[in-house]
């Protein structure tokens, strides 16, 4: 018997026919007897009680998603001309790529191999960096340093620097990035100055909040089209994203 059946024989016997339906002769079931019905059933068909929870999960999931979807849709704007944004590549650009990074993150060092070669082989890809420092204190105080060096360095000497920075073997914090600074070439005591900026450090703050909001809670994570991309997923599937996006406007094709 299935649990609509079941249900449907429970409210037959309880009384709870539409007006209207024809009634058969039947004594009416209190609630012991209900509950009892019920639970006999669910112990004998427990995989009701899973496709249940599943049906429910998947649910939740489906409007956590349709949420994640008209934010990110929502910040989009925000997301690709930030102040804080470092831009890589073709700046103007037919697609855009944006990645959420730690100088700390293991996975984003592994990963710099698939966004330079992607930056290398796709010129007119245009590739945005957003600073998000979620691992450690340390990475907060690099982030700070890389979103003051920006405001000297762009482009390819931009690149340069943050190859070398996320490059490094070991934890990154406020010393590293500083010596990786000096080592570019940049004007230090500017740089000094820059690092207080109450707009850099609101702009790093905000980077912060969206991210938490679009539920992005590691790193690397990626922005294509409408779509988050969590996980350093590596440059052939990027590049099928971009492909797919300059085909058909959406990050996979049908």
């Amino acid at each position: 018997m299935s649990l609509k059946r079941l249900m449907a024989g429970v409210a037959l016997g309880t009384g709870l026919l539409a007006p209207g339906q024809p009634a058969l002769a039947a004594e009416p079931l209190d609630k012991p007897a209900v509950e009892a019905i019920v639970k006999n059933y669910l112990m004998e068909h427990p995989e009701v009680i899973v496709d249940a929870i599943n049906a429910m999960q998947a649910k939740q999931e489906a409007a956590t998603a349709e949420r994640q979807k008209k934010l990110l849709s929502d910040s989009m704007d925000t997301i690709l001309n930030g102040p804080q944004n470092a831009v890589l590549g073709n700046p103007q650009g037919d697609i855009t790529l944006v990645e959420f990074f730690d100088y700390n993150c293991g996975y984003c060092k592994r990963g710099l191999a698939d966004m330079v070669k992607l930056l290398e082989t796709d010129k007119k890809l245009k590739v945005v960096l957003r600073d998000y420092p979620i691992l450690s204190e340390g990475s907060k105080e690099a982030a700070v340093v890389a979103l003051a060096v920006k405001k000297q360095l762009q482009g390819d000497k931009f690149l340069a620097f943050h190859q070398v920075l996320l490059g490094t073997r070991g934890a990154v914090g406020k010393d590293r990035a500083l010596q990786v600074a000096q080592d570019s070439g940049v004007d230090m005591a500017k740089l000094q100055a820059d690092m207080k900026d109450p707009a850099l450090l609101k702009g790093l703050a905000s980077t912060m909040q969206l991210g938490e909001a679009l539920g992005i809670n590691g790193t690397p994570s990626y922005v294509l089209g409408s779509e988050i991309t969590p996980g350093a997923v590596g440059y052939d599937a990027l590049k099928s994203k971009i492909d797919s996006l300059r085909k058909c406007g959406q990050t996979a094709c049908g």
